[in-house]
């Protein structure tokens, strides 16, 4: 590290209006400016791409302000005076594998998340690409996961019963004059960088394949690894299998404080009560820099980034049955995004996106016109017969990169019962298999040095998903019927879901009975008219589940309302 150098290059670039300083391993960057694209790019000049030393961004941001953290409406006592082994703070794909690995110990584990339900920030809105690893060169943790972790997904997903399809992702060129270069980077990336399934094809042969792609495209980098999943399905799997094997997961739960002495944490305080937990890791996401901060270990910094994704009907699945984008030097200036893509879903959809904004606020996930327009502009290039028209539902995540593009893995450098597992961005959905095996060994490892951890060896890694009627064959569904008639009453026609298995999914390891909820488990709600028909009747099958009023039921957290309340008496009068 060499901040002399770091601040030479700040004041060049920007006039003295920053500065950076090393205090405790890290680069401070500080200063004050009303513009975030500013201080973000003051932070990555400060930053070397995959480097050890971490940047933390101290710049006073003086223009509008985001909204403070969402925090749920629930207060109570119910986890007050737990003491875990080991306390998870985050319920997307990260913390849900971590908690199921380290179910293969004789551990205590409580996973807690703010939200009415996991997957509901960067794990659930994603693209599902399991990537092969082509744009990843050695020297950073990302790469070093990537291959190994590629390699589980088949075993881990059949395990778990998710849906998993090897769909092999294309790289389309334009420009022949591109193909020897193209050529050595393919031997490169095979030889030095241990991405062995990658290969060149033919503008031909690609279309030959894929008819739709472009007709311009003269070759195209072809990995057949790179795969498709459910995110949220797969975080959702993660989260039961734990349960399953006794660890606890408790939603609309937010950490809000910490009580640290003598280097390690001591309590942590939440709207549920005060924890006191022997190990605590960080997986929470945008947030995990403010957790650090909780824990007086904060020595990096996470700087939000938007993207947004568009699903298409069904009808324009039968488009491309793979992942393909198109890479051209003139249309990709500097981006440390993956750079968006289609992809053909798990589900028979076409998945567009996603584009790559940067942005001061960590849950602002609406979707703006631009980012569409942004995304359409550029994947038309790839397959010329895209139409918005096709369009179903859109949706925009917020990514949680460092400024040095970079996951971080590893104990608290200032206290000592800590894990960080923060940085995850793309391809973290892919790595996840593989770093929740390493997080989990040194959790335990961590844990020894306190009291022995012996292996569990009632361990079952298998976890059975609700049943899929629609892709069974017509003698199987039958049977399923005559046993119980309530899978052949069917509640969403787009997606043929059946009332049985919206009530599976009530029934299942962790329950959240919510509109989303449910849409999510089994997919109703999910189709052309996106719950415009299906809505009501799930409404209604949740709200007789729990034999509540329907006013009651929500579409996900506590403050989103459906209904309020009958409008008319039950002779018909008037409105009450």
């Amino acid at each position: 590290m060499n901040t002399a150098a770091i601040n030479k290059k700040l004041q060049k670039a920007f006039g003295g209006r920053f500065s950076a300083v090393e205090e405790n391993g890290a680069v401070f960057v500080r200063g004050k400016s009303d513009d975030w694209n500013e201080i973000i790019a003051a932070c990555q000049t400060a930053a070397e791409k995959y480097g050890a030393t971490h940047v933390v961004n101290d710049i006073v941001y003086t223009g509008a302000q985001p909204l403070p953290m969402r925090l749920p409406s629930l207060r109570d006592d119910a986890l007050n005076g737990r003491a875990p082994d080991v306390l998870i703070i985050g319920g997307g794909i990260s913390g849900a594998s971590i908690a199921r690995e380290l179910m293969k110990w004789k551990l205590d584990v409580l996973l807690v998340d703010k939200e009415a339900d996991l997957a509901l920030q960067a794990s659930g809105r994603n693209d599902g690409e399991v990537h092969p690893g082509i744009d990843l060169g050695k020297g950073s943790l990302k790469h070093k996961y990537i291959r190994r972790a590629n390699r589980m997904y088949a075993d881990v997903c059949q395990t778990l019963d998710v849906p998993f399809h090897r769909v092999g992702q294309y790289v389309l060129f334009r420009s022949a004059l591109l193909r020897p270069v193209i050529g050595l980077y393919a031997l490169w990336r095979r030889l030095h960088d241990g991405i062995e399934d990658t290969k060149l094809l033919s503008g031909k042969e690609l279309l030959r394949r894929e008819p739709r792609l472009s007709p311009d495209t003269k070759f195209a980098l072809w990995n057949p690894s790179a795969g498709c999943v459910c995110p949220y399905g797969l975080t959702i799997a993660y989260a039961e299998n734990a349960v399953q094997n006794g660890a606890a997961v408790s939603l609309n739960t937010a950490v809000l404080s910490m009580e640290v002495r003598g280097h390690r944490i001591v309590s942590v305080n939440t709207n549920r009560g005060t924890l006191y937990p022997k190990l605590v890791i960080n997986a929470a996401g945008v947030f995990a820099e403010d957790v650090a901060a909780m824990a007086d270990d904060r020595f990096y910094s996470i700087h939000p980034r938007r993207g947004t994704n568009s699903i298409l009907d069904q009808k324009a699945g039968a488009y491309m049955h793979s992942i393909a984008s198109v890479k051209d030097l003139h249309i990709h200036g500097k981006n440390h995004s993956k750079g968006g893509g289609i992809l053909h879903t798990v589900h028979d959809n076409l998945l567009i996106g996603p584009d790559a904004v940067e942005t001061p606020e960590k849950e602002n996930t609406e979707t703006r016109p631009e980012s569409i327009k942004t995304v359409f502009d550029k994947q038309t290039q790839t397959m010329p017969a895209l139409s918005q028209r096709d369009i179903i539902t859109y949706f925009t995540g917020v990514r949680a990169p460092t400024f040095e593009e970079d996951f971080i893995l590893e104990p608290g450098r200032n206290t000592k019962n800590l894990i960080h597992v923060a940085g995850i961005q793309s391809p973290g959905l892919t790595t996840a298999p593989a770093v929740a095996v390493d997080m989990a060994a040194l959790a335990v490892e961590l844990l020894k040095k306190e009291r022995p951890v012996e292996v569990n060896p009632a361990f079952d890694p298998v976890r059975k998903g609700v049943p899929v009627l629609r892709e069974l064959d017509d003698a199987a569904r039958e049977d399923m019927i005559c046993k119980n008639p309530d899978y052949g009453e069917i509640v969403c026609r787009c997606e043929e879901i059946s009332k049985g298995e919206i009530l599976d999914a009530l029934r299942a390891p962790i329950c959240v009975p919510t509109l989303d909820g449910i849409k999510k488990r089994v997919r109703p709600g999910m189709g052309r008219c996106q719950g415009g028909f299906c809505s009501p009747l799930v409404t209604k099958i949740i709200a007789e589940f729990l034999g509540v009023p329907l006013a009651d039921v929500r579409k996900s957290s506590a403050e989103s309302v459906i209904t309020f309340g009958e409008t008319k008496n039950c002779k018909g009068g008037d409105e009450a």
